[in-house]
């Protein structure tokens, strides 16, 4: 009988050990690792002010062929490509000498997306190292089996010498990319004509901080509502052209107006009624409720039509006096027509599925008779 009863009780034993082991798993959310790397001088500037607002949950590394420029922004890491070809003296604001040098430098780009499941590539367009050296970037990390989202700037008062620069680049970046979100500057201006240049630089750097910063944190960090990893990967993977809008309210209505002032904005200048998907992340008081952040999504649902794909997140934040919305919307076809940018697909890397059939013999004549008979 005392054998019996001792059976029991490691019986019972194992069963709690399974449910404490089961809640633990339960707990935990799947670990997403994310890198933003910003490639050239203004991509840099960006990461630097990611870094240095506290987004720890992702690698920020700064890439750039200039070595003095490098060492005068603050990142996790900082990586100096193309040493053979610039010498560390910047690519000279040609295009051709930023791609040799990312060329170069393939294989240590390639080690920055190891295990990399979301990645994003910020750069602005107009100068050397940043218009050559970004698509490849991406290229590699998506060879890697990295998500990519390319976030671009386009150049403040674009010179006519530059615009074929920026559109070729533009192309190779929606080649190369999931999703390109782009930040049309010169829309800024036109937009807001009495802002001056400098004040202009800082809002666009101000947008794209907050956006990356608040996608990054609502897939890696505990939130109100997390972006779910597997929705949004979709989405950015059908994304194409993508345009970013921002939108703020402390009125008692405050959903429907952040959500108006989103659309209204000078940076979401493309028409989005057509638009394929979006990623929505609401940030807001300590007061925000979660019915609040079901109207937001309420509203951008209406207004884009019940087919397009939509994911979305949403954070407290206690130093917040109102509440943010922030609107990526995604599959803006009319970006093709007005950058002359191509429609195409990117490359699909899919490795393993060449292993899916067994292999077979290939019935190919390689004449090897004959080369024996030329060596006689």
């Amino acid at each position: 009988m005392l054998v019996v009863k001792e059976r029991r009780r490691t019986k019972a034993a194992r069963l709690v050990q399974r449910k404490r082991t089961s809640r633990r798993l339960g707990s935990r959310r799947p670990t997403c690792r994310i890198a933003i790397l910003g490639v050239g001088g203004a991509g840099n500037r960006i990461v630097s002010r990611l870094a240095g607002n506290g987004a720890t949950k992702a690698e920020c590394v700064a890439v750039n062929t200039d070595l003095k420029d490098l060492n005068s922004v603050d990142a996790v890491r900082k990586v100096l490509i193309g040493e053979k070809v610039t010498r560390g003296l910047s690519a000279g604001g040609n295009p051709e000498t930023g791609r040799a040098a990312a060329q170069e430098s393939e294989a240590l780009i390639e080690s920055l997306f190891e295990n990399v499941d979301v990645g994003f590539v910020v750069v602005g367009l107009g100068g050397g190292t940043g218009t050559g050296a970004a698509p490849i970037v991406a290229e590699i990390a998506r060879r890697k089996g990295t998500v990519v989202v390319g976030v671009v700037a386009t150049p403040f008062r674009m010179e006519k010498y530059r615009t074929g620069f920026v559109t070729e680049a533009l192309s190779q970046m929606r080649m190369s990319c999931d999703t390109v979100v782009l930040v049309d500057n010169d829309a800024i201006l036109k937009a807001i004509p009495q802002l001056p240049l400098s004040e202009a630089q800082k809002l666009t750097d101000h947008v794209l901080t907050n956006t990356i910063k608040g996608i990054v944190e609502t897939l890696s960090e505990p939130s109100m509502v997390n972006l779910d990893l597997g929705g949004f990967k979709t989405v950015v993977r059908e994304g194409g052209m993508a345009v970013v809008g921002v939108g703020e309210s402390d009125a008692p209505n405050r959903a429907e107006e952040a959500v108006r002032n989103a659309w209204n904005g000078p940076l979401l200048d493309a028409d989005v009624v057509s638009a394929k998907g979006a990623l929505i992340h609401v940030s807001g008081d300590p007061n925000m409720t979660v019915q609040e952040v079901d109207r937001v999504k309420d509203f951008v649902t209406a207004r884009i039509g019940p087919d397009a794909r939509i994911v979305w997140g949403a954070q407290t934040n206690p130093s917040s006096e109102g509440l943010q919305v922030t609107l990526v919307m995604t599959g803006i076809d009319s970006f093709y027509k007005r950058y002359g940018v191509e429609n195409v697909m990117p490359e699909l890397f899919d490795i393993e599925s060449s292993y899916d059939e067994p292999e077979r013999a290939l019935a190919v004549d390689l004449g090897l008779d004959q080369i024996e008979d030329l060596e006689d």
